[in-house]
């Protein structure tokens, strides 16, 4: 699960707190933020976003904005994702790095006309804002952190592109992934400014939506009559959890952090740009990838129960050896079972691998779990 003991700001809590505890929403901490674990039964919630459509605060987020002459070029040569070649409505997924190629931070970096919006996590606001500012000297760049005045809701699922074109009149299915614009939403009489941003929490087609603090409390109730309305619910992060790792999205700070290379977590496919050119951690990166393989990877897990391992379990070989150990695990609604996410060292990644966990046997699979599922006879 994602209910971490990291390091991090005590008094870290969704601003929708006080709303979604009057609605009976349960809360823990996810990304080191109190937010709600579920509203309802998670099974049902579930089962809402996979058929209509899910709202969900996405309230974790950190905002800084980088303005001025030099911004694209700065944050180009800071960052593992390429921004040098993005357009104003484009997007990119990327990486701060140390030296040694460890993974500092997770960013997505939206290009503006006039500036770049960088959306990190609250639990690392201080130290992604230090690291950002830390080399602009010569630079004609501008950092500001827009995290207190800015607000983040999702919406995703089968109905989700119907949904926003509604509220927004823009025709979110034609939108590419990575694509954002700013708008206004239609609801309940009222209209809101926001940025629409096509972006996925559990692999279907979504939105994280990008709008002022105050108006939170406002879009929060009347987004969430329109999901109804829709068949669809507020979903907590009980549910999120069973469908982003049926997804195999892996979360920051739970499957992969500081303490981890970008091969190690299987991110280099989106998080690295290998033709941008320079960037802090870029040799480690180049050398891991002339090597061809790291000694561990992060992999899928399916279980023999439906009760999942705590993070931090022990996975061992069928003779006892240290196999790796679990990231994060959920009841999977379509395997019937627990699954999860683990280090595994190399000789144990071949999918179909038996391997025990804890008084549990566990087999490595691919994620997504959809395609695991229809590849087997």
């Amino acid at each position: 699960m994602a209910e971490q003991n990291i390091e991090k700001d005590p008094n870290l809590e969704t601003p929708l707190l006080e709303a979604q505890r009057a609605a009976g929403a349960k809360f823990a901490e996810y990304f080191g933020v109190r937010l709600p674990a579920q509203f309802r039964d998670p099974l049902a919630e579930y089962a809402a976003a996979r058929k209509g459509v899910a709202l969900i605060d996405s309230n974790f987020r950190a905002v800084f904005a980088l303005s001025g002459p030099d911004r694209v070029r700065y944050l180009n040569a800071v960052t593992s994702g390429n921004i040098r070649d993005l357009a104003p409505g484009q997007s990119a997924l990327g990486l701060l790095l140390n030296a040694q190629g460890h993974m500092l931070a997770e960013l997505i970096t939206l290009a503006l006309e006039d500036r770049l919006l960088v959306l990190g996590h609250a639990f690392l606001r201080q130290r992604t804002f230090e690291i950002l500012d830390k080399f602009i000297i010569m630079d004609d760049a501008t950092l500001t952190d827009e995290t207190a005045r800015t607000g983040t809701l999702a919406i995703e699922g089968p109905e989700a592109p119907e949904l926003l074109r509604e509220l927004t009149q823009l025709d979110f299915a034609q939108f590419p992934a990575g694509a954002h614009a700013a708008t206004e939403m239609e609801v309940s009489g009222a209209t809101i400014p926001c940025r629409i941003l096509r972006h996925s929490l559990f692999g279907f087609p979504g939105a994280e939506v990008l709008l002022t603090r105050e108006s939170l409390p406002a879009a929060w109730q009347a987004l969430g009559e329109a999901v109804r309305a829709r068949g669809g619910s507020p979903i907590g992060y009980r549910a999120l959890e069973m469908l982003r790792l049926e997804a195999g999205i892996p979360w920051f700070g739970t499957d992969f952090d500081e303490h981890h290379i970008p091969q190690e977590a299987g991110v280099e496919s989106t998080h690295i740009s290998f033709t941008k050119g320079c960037y802090t951690g870029q040799e480690i990166v180049e050398r891991v990838r002339s090597r061809g393989h790291v000694n561990r990877r992060l992999a899928g897990l399916q279980f023999s129960s439906a009760e999942a391992p705590k993070a931090g379990t022990a996975v061992l070989s069928l003779d006892g050896t240290e196999a790796g150990h679990v990231t994060s695990a959920a009841f999977s609604p379509l395997a019937g079972k627990a699954i999860g996410m683990a280090y595994l060292r190399r000789e144990y990644l071949q999918p179909g691998t038996t391997l025990r966990c804890g008084t549990a046997d566990s087999e490595v699979i691919d994620l997504p779990l959809r395609a695991a599922i229809a590849s087997r006879p």
